[in-house]
């Protein structure tokens, strides 16, 4: 355990900054699931990848994800649309 103010100070930033970081992430998660689940459904296509997009751009602008991971997720994301 950590025993001097600083340290104490930064293992709490650390841990509120992971919690942060997870929600991101499993909102990312939960979306691209959704976007997956209606692949069939054109209606909401567009929409639901707006959403999932939007999802990927704040996390980079945030600095959950890498730029690289977002643009590739993305990137394979709207593959999905043309190969169906």
């Amino acid at each position: 355990m950590s025993t001097n103010l600083s340290a104490i100070k930064r293992d709490q930033l650390t841990l509120r900054n992971r919690s942060q970081n997870k929600k991101y992430k499993s909102a990312i998660k939960k979306s691209i699931k959704r976007y997956l689940l209606n692949l069939e459904d054109n209606e909401n296509l567009l929409n639901n990848l707006s959403i999932v997009y939007k999802k990927i751009d704040k996390a980079v602008k945030r600095g959950v994800l890498h730029r690289n991971k977002g643009a590739r997720t993305k990137a394979r994301l709207a593959k999905k649309i043309n190969n169906k």
